[in-house]
C-alpha cells in the first residue's frame, strides 16, 4: 500500500508541469492573434522604424548576454578546472535567458503619437494571470528551498541559486511595469502593432523569468529529497522524499517546457506583406 501511495502522490505532483505545458501552449495563441493583427494593417512609418528598432535592440541586447555566459563560463574554468564542464550548459544558458530579460526591460519607447488621454492596457490583456504568478511562485519557492537547504549547499551555490531567479524575478516585474505603464498608441494602425510589441515583452520576460527559476528549484527539490531518503524514519515518513523528488522532477519538467516555448517567442515582431495583398 505504501508504494501504491508514493506512486500516487508521484503522479499526482508531475500534474502542475503538464498544467503549466498547457497554459503555455494556450499562450500561443495570443502569439498568432497579435502577429495576425500586425499582418492585417500597415503600420505607418513611425510604426515600421519601431519593429525595425525593436528588433535591432532584442539582437543586440540578447548577444551581451551570451557574451556573459561566456565569461560565466571563463570564470567556471578559472574557479573550478575539469569540474566546470558540468557547469558550461547552466552558465551559457543563464547568460542567454538573462540577456532576454534584459532586451525586455530596456525595450526603447516607439515614436509614435500617445493616445490622449492616456489609456493603458490591463495585465490580463498582455499575459495570462496564472502564468505569471506561477513564475512568482516558482521564484518564491526556490529562494525558500535554497535557504532552508543552507546548511547542505556549498555557499556559491546557495548565492547562486537566490540571485539568479530574484535577479530575473526583478527584471521580469520591471518588463511588464513598463508595459503596463507606458500609454496607448492613438488610434490607426499602429495600434496592433503596439499590442503585439506589449504582448511579446510580457512573454518573453514571464518565460525567461520562469525558466531561470523552475530549473533551480527543480535541482534543489531533488538535493532535498535524496538527502532525506536515508535519514526519515516512521511510518509515512517515507513520503517527504518522495514528494520532493517528484516535486523536483515536475519544476524540471515544468522548465524545459517553458524554454521550449520560449524559444517560439524569440523571432521578433514583424510585418512582411499585406494580407490580403493580391
Amino acid at each position: 500500500m505504501g508504494r501504491l501511495i508514493a506512486v500516487v502522490l508521484f503522479i499526482a505532483l508531475m500534474a502542475p508541469a503538464a498544467l503549466l505545458f498547457r497554459a503555455w501552449g494556450l499562450a500561443s495563441g495570443r502569439r498568432q492573434v497579435a502577429n495576425a493583427g500586425v499582418e492585417f494593417a500597415t503600420p505607418t512609418p513611425a510604426g515600421s522604424a519601431y519593429l525595425a528598432r525593436q528588433a535591432t535592440h532584442g539582437r543586440r541586447v540578447r548577444r551581451l548576454g551570451l557574451l556573459l555566459g561566456v565569461v560565466a563560463v571563463v570564470v567556471s574554468v578559472v574557479l573550478f578546472a575539469e569540474a566546470s564542464v558540468f557547469l558550461w550548459l547552466p552558465a551559457l544558458a543563464t547568460g542567454l535567458l538573462t540577456g532576454v530579460l534584459l532586451a525586455e526591460a530596456s525595450r526603447p519607447r516607439p515614436r509614435w503619437a500617445l493616445s490622449s488621454p492616456p489609456r493603458r492596457p490591463q495585465q490580463g490583456d498582455q499575459i495570462s494571470p496564472w502564468l505569471l504568478w506561477t513564475m512568482r511562485a516558482a521564484v518564491a519557492g526556490d529562494v525558500l528551498a535554497a535557504v532552508l537547504l543552507t546548511d547542505e549547499l556549498d555557499r556559491p551555490v546557495t548565492v547562486t541559486a537566490l540571485v539568479v531567479p530574484l535577479v530575473a524575478w526583478l527584471l521580469a516585474e520591471g518588463a511588464l511595469l513598463r508595459v503596463l505603464v507606458r500609454p496607448l498608441a492613438a488610434e490607426g494602425a499602429d495600434v496592433p502593432v503596439d499590442e503585439a510589441q506589449r504582448t511579446w515583452t510580457a512573454h518573453l520576460a514571464v518565460a525567461a523569468a520562469s525558466v531561470l527559476a523552475l530549473l533551480p528549484l527543480g535541482s534543489l527539490l531533488l538535493v532535498a529529497g535524496i538527502g532525506l531518503s536515508g535519514e526519515v524514519s516512521g511510518e509515512g515518513a517515507g513520503l517527504v522524499p518522495v514528494a520532493l523528488v517528484a516535486g523536483g522532477f515536475s519544476a524540471l519538467a515544468a522548465g524545459l517546457a517553458v524554454a521550449g516555448y520560449l524559444i517560439s517567442w524569440l523571432p521578433p515582431v514583424r510585418h512582411t506583406s499585406p494580407a490580403l495583398a493580391g
